[in-house]
């Protein structure tokens, strides 16, 4: 899964004004793969190609202890809950974002081959939707449109910035599906998920700059 696991984000953006900004909540989204990819970088965790792994992904993601975990994405989920709730002195905030955080492991266990873990030590975990498109790929669709218009229709603004976003999400994934599998996993392969990353945070500052949440029963908005 890749840009279905946005969805939470688009969701807790707009279900308070006291919601951390969308892209605060962007990168918690991903915060566990952007620390995958970067611990993959320096040789922590570990990932081969492998065409047999699934019918979607041709990863074999072998070792993720740290992050794929769910006791490790629990730490960065209560690491990242704090920062947000200091930052902007606010627990709710807080723990919209850890929540968020911790929503990338579940989507995962759905999707995933069994490679995630409970403690990085086996039994090794996932449902496998990615040995089956038809049902994988409506799902993310389903789940980031969904999103997507639950936070249009909860927020106000301009269209343009989130018609942006969608429109580079959607683009992104659609290379992700369809462009040709890597032959090796290296440091070009982790720079290329991290940089992608960096884009979509990037403009979900932007739209999250540009929209309010509703007050319900006002005419007045709150900033996000």
């Amino acid at each position: 899964m890749f840009i279905g696991h946005f969805a939470p984000a688009f969701i807790a953006a707009a279900v308070s004004p006291q919601s951390p900004r969308l892209g605060t909540l962007f990168m918690a989204a991903q915060l566990v793969d952007w620390g995958f990819f970067g611990l993959a970088l320096i040789g922590v965790e570990k990932a081969r190609v492998d065409p047999a792994a699934s019918v979607m992904v041709p990863l074999d993601l072998y070792h993720m202890p740290f992050t794929h975990s769910l006791i490790g994405a629990a730490i960065w989920a209560t690491a990242f809950l704090a920062v947000v709730a200091i930052r902007n002195r606010e627990l709710f905030g807080g723990l919209l974002a850890g929540f968020v955080v911790m929503s990338h492991w579940l989507l995962d266990l759905i999707v995933h081959v069994p490679d995630l873990t409970i403690d990085g030590t086996p039994p090794k975990l996932g449902l496998g939707l990615w040995n089956y498109p038809w049902v994988a790929i409506p799902l993310e669709l389903g789940l980031t449109f969904g999103a997507f218009a639950f936070y249009v229709q909860r927020t106000r603004g301009p269209m343009g910035p989130p018609a942006v976003l969608l429109g580079v999400m959607l683009l992104l994934q659609a290379i992700n599906w369809l462009a040709p599998h890597p032959e090796s996993a290296g440091p070009f392969l982790y720079l290329q998920a991290l940089v992608a990353f960096a884009i979509l945070t990037g403009l979900a500052v932007w739209v999250g700059e540009n929209r309010w949440i509703r007050k319900r029963g006002s005419l007045a908005f709150a900033l996000q």
